[in-house]
């Protein structure tokens, strides 16, 4: 690698120019409109500015635009950093599929281990141990009832996908299974 964007701020990206430069590649930042005056911008041997108006989540988010960027920068790989794209496996693909190394696990792994049951199904085929869980809940209502029972109060409950962890949900005994199975299955799809 000879010149690597970081696709993120502030010192998350900070942290990677410093290991860049020491490497003696090159960087890119990108900066949204709210970060034109911030550190990782300066840093840098190179920045751009994204997310015309956009807010700073969207402008970081604009895989596209980012990816515009990198390739007019002549950049051959793209580090995420973590948050806001390191976990998304189309930005992943879309890296890979211009030409650009994604610094980060490849758009299978990141769909395997996106998704909660598939990571636990991974970690039990390897003999990770794990704890009782059990695969995405049904609609009804008493089948949820008698498999939260037969795991034993009290539980955690978790978006199978997605959530950034606001889809996690601690429940201490049945009254409040149900009403949790609702609040979830609205920030993260299916739950366990």
């Amino acid at each position: 690698m000879r010149k690597i964007l970081v696709a993120n701020r502030s010192e998350i990206a900070i942290r990677v120019f410093r290991a860049a430069t020491e490497l003696g590649i090159r960087t890119v930042a990108i900066y949204a409109e709210e970060d034109k005056l911030s550190l990782h911008r300066f840093k840098a041997d190179e920045a751009y500015h994204l997310g015309e108006g956009l807010g700073p989540i969207a402008a970081y988010l604009d895989g596209p635009r980012i990816i515009e960027i990198a390739k007019a920068a002549g950049v051959d790989a793209i580090h995420p950093g973590y948050g806001f794209l390191s976990e998304n496996p189309d930005f992943a693909k879309a890296c890979a599929d211009a030409g650009i190394t994604f610094i980060g696990p490849s758009p299978a792994t990141m769909h395997s281990l996106g998704d909660k049951v598939s990571a636990r199904n991974i970690a039990v085929s390897v003999s990770v141990p794990v704890i009782p869980a059990s695969e995405p809940l049904p609609d009804d209502e008493t089948a949820i009832k008698m498999i939260a029972a037969d795991i034993g109060y009290p539980l955690m409950l978790k978006a199978s996908w997605g959530g950034g962890g606001r889809g996690m949900r601690p429940i201490e005994d049945e009254s409040g299974l149900i009403e949790a199975v609702g609040s979830v299955a609205k920030i993260g799809g299916s739950q366990r």
